[in-house]
């Protein structure tokens, strides 16, 4: 039985208004903000009309269950879902596509007739893109055990509130959400291009690249714009210009990703040579080799640079993740009965946290037909978005 697009759509409209902004058409939902609580209000009603059990963890993660009705199971839950926080100024589609077709595809099964034999859960993490506390797929990490809460405790934001204190006024609870939890399948919009160039509209994922985020510390000397001679400045700003380029030139002569996207200049004044400059560096690279390549490159032009302008780098990584290959029989088991591409991306998820944790993991991806994700040109058209409802339910009807 197919999704019912009435159904799909009404979720996606009621859900879209939530955290846009009025003048780019971007979303601005970051963790426990107004819009992204609203966002979560709007998930937990839905949940709650299915008759689904929602649990907490003390992280601000939720998983409601649809659990067999009759009879018992030693079966590992099955865990779908994915996140609904946004980047700055970001999509539509990233993360809150997992979580729509996750709830459209339990009712596709339940209208099937379908009774899943182990339970099966969706889950909206928190924090998965970094955007407010600099750690990306924060609220899995923590899930997993793979950050440690004395570690996210006291991250910040940029106006100095630490996670912990966010999360002092959010409802949580004490549960180990991924306790029992044999397996996790996400369903994500494609951020890129593969499938567009295949002409396929589903795909499934092979493996997630190799990425850190490096922040980049210049220091120099604060003076006049007007009286110093260019000669006698220790300029940070020149340090970092000449660092983003290399960057870009690393990465495009090895084929890996190396972007600056965002900066923090010290005293920011129009009228003044910067004291200090901080910069962060999202890098990506096809192995973990290949990536210590290119921040070796990088940073050691960065240095160069530092010592012929007479100012001093420090490099710092502030989050870092290896390689993550999904269960290669898992994805062919996905992939093969409907001929669906297998392919790599170089975003990272949810669901390479929890592979990485030793979870058995797959992901599908819906095709983004503009390319473009990290932004509000990010797109998923509605026949490709039930396709992927349609390839969501049959995944869990295999597994479940």
């Amino acid at each position: 039985m197919a999704t019912d697009p009435d159904d799909f759509e009404r979720m996606w409209r009621d859900l879209a208004p939530v955290g846009r902004s009025a003048s780019s058409g971007g979303y601005f939902r970051q963790p426990f903000t107004s819009a992204e609580r609203e966002a979560t209000a709007w998930f937990l009603e839905q949940v709650e009309s299915r008759g689904l059990e929602v649990e907490r963890d003390r992280f601000g993660n939720l998983v409601a269950w649809w659990r067999p009705s009759t009879g018992s199971t030693t079966r590992d839950a099955l865990l779908t879902g994915s996140h609904l926080d946004s980047v700055l100024d970001g999509g539509a589609y990233d993360g809150p596509l997992g979580v729509v077709t996750a709830l459209a595809a339990v009712d596709v099964l339940r209208e099937r007739g379908f009774t899943p034999d182990r339970p099966i859960g969706i889950g909206a993490f928190v924090e998965e893109e970094g955007s407010r506390f600099g750690l990306a797929c924060l609220g899995s990490r923590l899930a997993a055990g793979t950050t440690s809460w004395e570690r996210a405790r006291g991250l910040t934001d940029r106006d100095g509130v630490s996670f912990e204190d966010a999360l002092a006024d959010t409802v949580v609870g004490d549960t180990d959400l991924l306790a029992g939890v044999g397996m996790f399948v996400e369903l994500h919009v494609e951020q890129g291009r593969d499938l567009v160039d295949r002409e396929e509209p589903i795909g499934a994922a092979s493996a997630i690249w190799p990425h850190g985020r490096y922040r980049f510390d210049f220091t120099g000397q604060a003076n006049h714009a007007g009286t110093t001679r260019m000669e006698d400045r220790h300029d940070p700003m020149l340090s970092y210009a000449m660092t983003a380029l290399a960057a870009n030139k690393q990465a495009r002569l090895s084929g890996q990703r190396a972007t600056f996207g965002r900066v923090d200049v010290r005293p920011n004044g129009t009228n003044a040579v910067p004291s200090a400059v901080t910069a962060w560096l999202d890098a990506r690279a096809e192995t973990s080799e290949h990536l210590d390549a290119l921040l070796a490159d990088v940073e050691r032009q960065a240095q160069e640079r530092a010592g012929r302008d007479g100012t001093a780098l420090t490099v710092t990584p502030e989050s870092v993740s290896p390689a993550v290959h999904f269960d290669p029989d898992l994805a062919r088991a996905i992939a093969r009965p409907h001929d669906w591409p297998v392919i790599p991306t170089m975003a990272g998820h949810d669901a390479g946290v929890l592979s990485a944790a030793g979870i058995p993991t797959a992901m599908l991806f819906v095709r983004n037909p503009t390319g473009v994700s990290h932004s509000p040109d990010e797109h998923a058209e509605m026949p490709d978005s039930l396709a992927g409802v349609d390839a969501l339910a049959d995944t869990l009807e295999r597994l479940a």
